[in-house]
């Protein structure tokens, strides 16, 4: 897929937020819409990253973020089990209290690659986050050469996931990881194998990423095809892209949002930062090709062998390397 076909798979997944009947119009403010792959789902273009709300010194501000991004219409909400020792999911499981549950698409991932340990992890998510099933699970950190098969093994992690959408638990699976195109290609490959297509596939997309070992490039435009849902992450890198002095906060989320993404996760963890995303949300525009092509060149140089990519090129991220034991 060229640029052109980029932005207008954007505009087609885009959808009015108020409008759930044909011909109504957006409404003014609004944070905009889009559709998740194949599942009939509608879910805000920005989504709240779980990570970073279990991180404040009183849970009470953690809450007061997530309702406040629930009322100001993010509906798309991501967490792990093994985010803050389990504070992000049990603080995410307060703030849903009192009819907020409702307004919410939830969404977390579980570690474990057995049977076993996936399920038990599945069933602590669901207590931590008050809720009897999530709107979507996902299979975290799909980062290395040896996963997709463990996963899809006899006795793997995926047997667990997909009992818990038999049993109600889970309305909709996928996976996520940041390490390497080439690991995700594979776990679409392995699941091709199986005869399991994922509703839903979670990546890094941002300025760097399009010039090197690009997520944009070479699985993008794959799920694009399938019609798989696309959760992009890390729009700013773990802020560390800000880092290179080359793009602004509010640029990064433009280019982001202008890819097509049906949500773009990121890291707001003050209500300064949770107005700023925001703002870009309810007043975007997808990037013209010219304006794309400022960014990409003002960001080259800065991007050559993942400079401001650690989560590809260290284990800065990788929680699971830090701990196997999450494996199982």
């Amino acid at each position: 897929m060229n640029r052109r076909e980029f932005l207008e798979a954007t505009l087609a997944l885009m959808i009015a937020p108020s409008a759930f009947a044909a011909g109504k119009p957006s409404a003014p403010g609004a944070v905009p819409r889009r559709k998740l792959g194949r599942t009939g789902e509608q879910i805000s273009c920005l989504g709240l990253g779980g990570f970073h709300i279990g991180i404040q010194k009183d849970e009470a501000e953690s809450i007061r973020l997530i309702r406040r991004a629930l009322d100001s219409g993010i509906n798309f909400l991501d967490n792990c089990w093994d985010y803050n020792d389990g504070q992000s999911e049990l603080r995410m499981g307060k703030a849903l209290r009192d009819g907020y549950r409702s307004k919410a698409f939830l969404m977390t991932k579980i570690d474990g690659r057995d049977k076993k340990t996936a399920a038990k992890q599945i069933d602590e998510s669901l207590k931590r986050l008050q809720t009897d099933h999530l709107d979507l699970l996902q299979l975290h950190e799909i980062i290395r050469d040896n996963d997709p098969d463990r996963s899809f093994a006899e006795g793997g992690a995926i047997e667990a996931m997909t009992e818990a959408r038999k049993a109600g638990k889970a309305r909709f699976l996928g996976f996520t990881g940041h390490k390497s195109p080439a690991i995700h290609l594979k776990m679409l490959e392995t699941a091709k194998k199986h005869d399991f297509r994922f509703d839903a596939v979670q990546l890094p997309l941002n300025v760097m990423d399009a010039h090197f070992d690009s997520f944009e490039k070479r699985v993008l435009p794959v799920l694009v095809r399938e019609e798989i849902g696309v959760l992009g992450m890390k729009p700013l890198g773990g802020a560390i892209i800000l880092e290179s002095k080359t793009v602004s906060a509010p640029e990064c989320l433009r280019y982001a949002l202008s890819l097509p993404v049906s949500v773009m996760i990121t890291g707001m963890d003050s209500m300064d930062r949770l107005e700023q995303a925001l703002s870009v949300a309810r007043d975007f525009k997808p990037l013209s090709e010219k304006e794309v092509g400022v960014l990409l060149a003002k960001t080259e140089k800065a991007a050559k062998d993942g400079a401001f990519e650690k989560y590809k090129v260290s284990q800065r991220f990788d929680g699971t390397v830090k701990h196997p034991e999450w494996l199982g």
